[in-house]
């Protein structure tokens, strides 16, 4: 672990990872860097450049990539780690993770959020505030767990899948890759097929 922290991408999202960054009182400074140039400072922290200038910073930095869009942020974050930049996870200080629990590089886990034994958590995953995931859950690279999110046991998220706020997912459900569950979604069965799914219970809208 190095001393100065970059996280790339100084919006919404970015401000809440700084604030997880800073509580974790790992690094002695952080810095954003962001494509829009009017964007000069974000939670009283400098932005110094955009992201084509990581590369400037490789051997002095740990690096976080705080973008919303799954899509763009595994874009973001491969091209980081095929350059050799050394990307971190970011685990709030007020959750709770349980025992044998994996948690893959540049994925954060926000406060409030309960993770419980045996699960495991992909590359680039943001799992959101006071979500919960139960034991022996398998989520895959790039998902996104939204607020108040609620997971019983033995789920599996696919790659990129976006799970909105205040869903639930009963136990031994598996989402397929490239799924967006809408708000509020109550999820009993397995989705196989990529799409937009929202309902109590869920059902697929975008034939």
């Amino acid at each position: 672990m190095r001393n100065k922290l970059i996280i790339i991408g100084a919006s919404g999202h970015g401000k809440v990872v700084a604030d997880i960054a800073i509580k974790m009182n790992k690094w002695q400074s952080i810095a954003f860097l962001d494509d829009d140039q009017t964007i000069k400072t974000s939670m009283g922290l400098e932005v110094i450049g955009t992201t084509a200038d990581a590369f400037t910073y490789k051997d002095e930095a740990d690096f976080f990539v705080a973008i919303g869009s799954n899509a763009v942020r595994e874009k973001v974050q491969e091209k980081l780690i095929e350059q050799g930049l050394n990307l971190v996870s970011l685990i709030h200080p007020s959750s709770v993770i349980g025992t044998d629990v994996e948690i893959g590089i540049g994925s954060v886990v926000m406060a409030g959020v309960v993770i419980n034994s045996s699960t495991r958590i992909g590359k680039g995953c943001i799992t959101n505030t006071s979500s919960s995931l139960d034991h022996d859950n398998a989520i895959e690279d790039y998902v996104h767990i939204s607020p108040g999110v609620n997971m019983a046991g033995t789920v599996k998220v696919g790659n990129g899948s976006w799970i909105g706020i205040g869903s639930v997912i009963s136990n031994n459900v598996n989402i397929c890759s490239g799924c967006k569950v809408g708000a509020g979604t109550v999820v009993v069965k397995d989705i196989t097929e990529p799409g937009t799914y929202v309902g109590v219970p869920v059902r697929r809208v975008d034939r």
